[in-house]
């Protein structure tokens, strides 16, 4: 006969030494990555049933729209001067401001903290360049008909026509991080490649705003 039978209170220690190793190792386990797996964003050829190209093109900003008024892009692209942080949001801590040129003030650079790429270890996010959107491209806040209004609007989005805008929300570094943001951060919906699909038909249908 086994020592665990002959002896219960030998099984009732053993029992308590594997729920605390489980617990151990539980604690020591990596957290889960925050929306790992972002819902896929339609694309452009599921909006063909829409026969009026004005309503269409709405629809496809619409969508898009999930991508602009997603935590990653907003937080980068605040009201005020002060960037905002996670997916709940929240004023930027420790306080920093966005200073002349958006990369922060003279005492407290952005890249002080944020380098060339994440440091997951510390949850840090990174990519060069890092900098905050101007002013007149501030996201928060905004409905949907505004915000197409105002990246449509050369004096409001950087001095870029619609193909600049194409490219920008396809191609550009920065913008692609939002699909790569580290652990603790929802992923923007969908790819890259999947939003530069939806601003290219949108534009080629006439960059129509929703109402």
């Amino acid at each position: 006969m086994s020592n665990l039978l002959r002896f219960p209170s030998l099984i009732a220690v053993t029992g308590v030494a594997a729920l605390a190793l489980g617990m151990g190792m539980a604690l020591l386990a990596p957290a889960p990555v925050s929306g790992a797996a972002a819902d896929a964003l339609a694309p452009p050829a599921s909006f063909a049933g829409i026969t009026d190209e004005a309503k269409r093109s709405a629809a496809l900003f619409t969508e898009l729209g999930r991508v602009l008024t997603s935590p990653r892009c907003v937080n980068c692209h605040p009201v005020g001067d002060r960037p905002l942080q996670g997916d709940a949001q929240r004023p930027h801590q420790p306080p920093v401001f966005r200073g002349e040129d958006g990369m922060g003030l003279a005492s407290l650079r952005c890249t002080v903290c944020h380098q060339a790429t994440n440091y997951d270890p510390a949850r840090m996010p990174g990519h060069d360049p890092w900098f905050l959107a101007p002013r007149e491209m501030a996201f928060e806040g905004r409905t949907l008909a505004q915000l197409c209004a105002q990246i449509k609007d050369r004096k409001t989005n950087g001095d870029r026509s619609l193909a600049d805008l194409v490219h920008h929300i396809g191609d550009d570094g920065l913008v692609g991080w939002g699909w790569a943001p580290g652990p603790g951060r929802t992923p923007v919906p969908g790819t890259q490649k999947e939003a530069k699909a939806l601003a290219q038909a949108w534009v080629d249908t006439g960059a129509a705003c929703p109402e």
